[in-house]
């Protein structure tokens, strides 16, 4: 009987098939093919793409932080001594403390190696990493996550940008407020920028400039914020860490000067400090320029007993004629909120119609006074709604001959009140 033959036809195969199975499953386990055969021992080092997260470490391994740190740089000094080809994507998301001067090495070496996405996302650091900017020559990069950085430009006029970054999110970052405005300007592509608790010192006024800029994310102190040129921008979410800094001319308006650059918005998301941002100088009835594209609205820990942020959110709403969706969540009170009780009262009355909302939901609802004059301005006013949840945070709820009695624009609402979980 002729003998059969195995025939190792996984090894044979081209590498960039190889490199696209081996890029989809975890480095560690890709790692521990270099023990099937000499063939395979330094295969993993020629991956196109390297993610290092937690899955990398042996499962029941002490969180040595160091010790994980060192694993890591011994992965890293592999693939640099043995890699020949191109790096498309790096992303660093693990609990450890990898040596600074490492992490150096390593971004020079993705340098030359035609990267597109470099994510630093997550590790442990006693002390910000300060990011080489100036040794980041990466023609290719089209997305950059930084974390627990700092970011210095020597000549800040003379930094070139990206110009194909697309991606920009920095999170814990030390930046000073005119390296910052110059990196969104000098990125000519970008068209989502987000800004997680950044690191200025004192209270900063952000300025920010970008033509192509359609997604914004800004979850920080900052104490001011000056949108220019942004034309293109569909999504704003905007939640500050800190109370505004007041206005020096009590005639000027927050709200009517940001807005006037979002025309084209879709999706807005404000804090209650953000609210409170926009309060600062006179508030209109509704803006000058209606908001016709936005249809989504998220208002997260308003303040219902003031009135100011009680006008703001209601002009935002009326400025906004193609409203679908709302979400609220209520800030506790620290007063009764008469006042702006009485105002949603006198607005029922003016008959104001919202003519596209089909979605509204209120969560954290301390006092149900302030929920039921709410509940009633809504329905009153919203012909087409479809659903109306509120959510209270107290052994409350309306019940449903409470609710019967409250006359509906739109025959077809389902409405649910509920009590949160605590």
């Amino acid at each position: 009987m002729e003998r059969k033959i195995n025939v190792d036809r996984l090894s044979n195969l081209p590498w960039d098939v190889l490199d696209s199975i081996l890029v989809r499953i975890p480095l560690k386990e890709a790692v521990r093919t270099s023990v099937l055969s000499t063939k395979w021992r330094l295969k993993w080092t020629g991956l196109s793409q390297y993610l290092i997260d937690d899955r990398i470490f042996p499962t029941g391994l002490v969180l040595d932080p160091v010790g994980r740190g060192d694993q890591v740089a011994g992965i890293l000094h592999q693939v640099q001594v043995n890699h020949n080809g191109p790096i498309e994507k790096f992303k660093f998301s693990a609990y450890c403390r990898l040596d600074h001067s490492v992490l150096l090495q390593w971004i020079i070496f993705l340098g030359g190696r035609g990267v597109n996405e470099f994510l630093l996302e997550r590790f442990d650091s006693p002390m910000p990493f300060e990011f080489p900017f100036d040794q980041f020559s990466c023609p290719k990069l089209r997305h950059l996550n930084l974390f627990c950085c700092t970011i210095k430009l020597p000549i800040v006029h003379a930094f070139e940008g990206f110009n194909h970054l697309t991606s920009l999110q920095l999170t814990e970052v030390s930046i000073n407020t005119e390296t910052l405005e110059c990196l969104i300007h000098k990125c000519s592509v970008l068209e989502k920028l987000t800004l997680l608790d950044l690191e200025f010192g004192d209270p900063i006024f952000l300025k920010i400039q970008n033509t192509k800029l359609r997604y914004l994310k800004i979850i920080s102190a900052i104490g001011d914020i000056i949108l220019h040129d942004n034309p293109f921008l569909v999504s704003v979410e905007i939640r500050l860490r800190i109370p505004p800094i007041p206005n020096i001319l009590e005639q000027d308006s927050n709200l009517v000067r940001i807005f006037s650059s979002l025309q084209g918005i879709r999706r807005l998301a404000l804090s209650n400090f953000s609210v409170l941002f926009f309060s600062n100088g006179i508030i209109p009835e509704k803006l000058p320029c209606p908001l016709h594209n936005l249809t989504v609205v998220e208002l997260s820990e308003v303040s219902v007993d003031t009135l100011k942020q009680a006008m703001v959110c209601l002009s935002l709403i009326k400025s906004a004629p193609n409203l679908e969706e709302l979400f609220i969540s209520v800030a506790r009170p620290f007063t009764n909120g008469k006042f702006v009780t009485d105002f949603l009262s006198d607005k029922c009355r003016f008959g104001l119609y919202f003519n596209r909302l089909k979605v509204v939901k209120v969560r954290g609802v301390w006092e149900m006074d302030h929920a039921w004059h709410f509940v009633k301005f809504i329905l009153a006013n919203s012909p087409v709604l479809e659903t109306l949840t509120i959510v209270s945070l107290r052994d409350g709820r309306f019940t449903e001959e409470q609710l019967a009695q409250l006359d509906r624009a739109s025959e077809r609402v389902k409405i649910l009140s509920l009590t949160a979980c605590s």
